[in-house]
């Protein structure tokens, strides 16, 4: 299924702990939004929580910055996931200083997948306006994030095994 080069970048199953991932909600822009992330019963990383467009909110992501990687030797990331039947964003950073995101957008069902995501499908974002850089050149990269947010008020459910460079 993999190229035997493969490297995870965070396998919940074998860490079992949350705590070098960080949530940011849309708080920091004055929405009420609420997401959350934890180790389930089952074993599994668990992003959570609800949504709201009030006080011009309509976000939450949980982020995991990491020492820089060389990733010239892979072409994909690859998730497995079991989601909510809803859309959510993959977003990497090739440094944690730069102020946008490389995104792309990937639907879950309400089963385990596996998802796997060219470097070359992300987009530089920021704050949610396309910007007019080339895509990720699948170089280097010293975060991931996940995001939810479809502009309407809604609960969201994602359990999360692992996440690896393919």
């Amino acid at each position: 299924m993999f190229q035997n080069n493969a490297q995870y970048i965070f396998d919940f199953k074998k860490e079992q702990n949350t705590t070098n991932w960080y949530v940011v909600n849309d708080g920091v822009m004055g929405g009420l939004s609420k997401g959350s992330i934890s180790i389930n019963e089952s074993g599994y990383g668990h992003f959570k929580g609800y949504v709201t467009t009030e006080n011009n909110g309509g976000f939450s992501s949980i982020r995991l910055a990491f020492e820089r990687k060389n990733v010239s030797n892979f072409k994909q990331v690859v998730l497995r996931v079991k989601g909510d039947g809803k859309k959510y964003q993959l977003r990497i950073k090739e440094k944690s200083s730069q102020r946008y995101s490389y995104i792309t957008i990937f639907s879950t069902s309400e089963e385990w997948e596996t998802i796997k995501i060219p470097f070359n499908s992300f987009y530089p974002s920021f704050r949610g306006y396309n910007l007019d850089k080339p895509n990720y050149s699948g170089e280097v990269m010293d975060e991931i994030a996940i995001l939810f947010g479809n502009k309407k008020k809604e609960s969201f459910s994602l359990q999360i095994e692992s996440i690896l460079l393919d």
